[in-house]
């Protein structure tokens, strides 16, 4: 009996929607074609459109956010609602959904526990050159900070297990949920996979929510808040070099003057240098300390995840009536 069809399996397809009234009954009649078992939600981010109307109608389950951002709708539709496979994605008929079977295939045949439909071209074209350069420059600084897990930390088209969905944190309040979701996994070391699927343009009419600089901005501070608190070592190690490099630059002339002339004329200066040198031992120590912590709770996560088991393992490929928009290609 193929799993889509099997009652002790059940696939939840989560679309966040804020203004999408041009798209969103397209992209659920759609997903409901290529995955009939599946369950459509649409959260409906405080719309002043008929977005919840038209989801309604195509058949989705609509459900209110009222607080307003991406990380707030993904939070509650976490917590709200439970299957064994979950499949997320934009509702603006930029990601196709004849894709579906495809990554909810592939995270049962590789057993992952988060499978990324990366945007092919995105960073060639993402609509907006600040879109595509900020791609660019986001994604080559996630593989510095967090390591090479991810090409595509931004993409909105992804597939969970529940271990996966039940033990992550949500924090964030905005877009930069996507990238908190790829700490999450490269921290616990989770199996995920990637797979290259083309990316859609928006109808005429449709616009995009996405700030270049705001967003961008909040992107940056949760990249430096994600550090702090996963990798609190290399983030206060950082900080502790600066100041012993300022401290050393400060303190360098006031020491020449010592050699020769046995005097500190520059005291200021000699104070400041020695402030400096103290701030960066209590960066360091501080770095030390919270090393430990953030260790201790990346235990408690991954028992958190460990308590959840994954889909048994008899569970065989997705049947659908839909077909693929486009062959997956498996990232390198």
């Amino acid at each position: 009996m193929p799993p889509s069809s099997r009652p002790d399996l059940t696939i939840a397809i989560l679309i966040p929607c804020y203004n999408e009234e041009l798209t969103i009954g397209d992209v659920v009649r759609r997903f409901r074609e290529a995955l009939p078992a599946a369950t459509v939600y649409v959260y409906d981010n405080n719309s002043r459109d008929l977005t919840a109307l038209k989801a309604r109608s195509a058949g989705a389950v609509v459900i209110r956010e009222p607080r307003q951002g991406k990380g707030n709708v993904v939070r509650r539709m976490f917590a709200d609602v439970d299957a064994d496979i979950y499949l997320m994605a934009d509702g603006d008929g930029t990601y196709a959904p004849e894709d579906a079977p495809l990554l909810i295939n592939t995270l049962i045949t590789e057993r992952c526990d988060m499978v990324v439909g990366t945007r092919r071209g995105v960073t060639a074209d993402a609509g907006r050159s600040g879109h595509a350069f900020g791609n660019r420059i986001f994604n080559h600084l996630y593989k510095r900070l967090f390591g090479p897990d991810f090409t595509d930390i931004f993409s909105g088209y992804r597939a969970f297990s529940r271990r996966f969905v039940k033990s992550f944190p949500a924090v964030s309040g905005g877009f930069e949920i996507e990238t908190e979701m790829s700490v999450h996994a490269s921290q616990l070391k989770l199996p995920v996979s990637e797979i290259a699927l083309d990316y859609g343009r928006r109808p005429e009419g449709s616009s995009s929510k996405l700030s270049t600089f705001r967003d961008g901005a909040k992107i940056l501070f949760m990249f430096t808040m994600l550090m702090k608190e996963t990798r609190p070592f290399r983030f206060f190690g950082a900080l502790s070099l600066m100041f012993l490099a300022a401290g050393l630059v400060f303190m360098a002339p006031v020491l020449i003057d010592y050699s020769r002339t046995g005097l500190v004329p520059r005291m200021p200066t000699w104070i400041l240098s020695v402030s400096l040198m103290l701030l960066s031992m209590l960066m360091a120590v501080t770095g030390t300390i919270l090393d430990s912590v953030s260790r201790g709770r990346a235990e408690q996560k991954r028992i958190a995840y460990l308590g959840m088991g994954f889909l048994p393992a008899n569970h065989v490929r997705i049947e659908t009536t839909g077909k693929p928009a486009a062959k997956g290609k498996r990232a390198a």
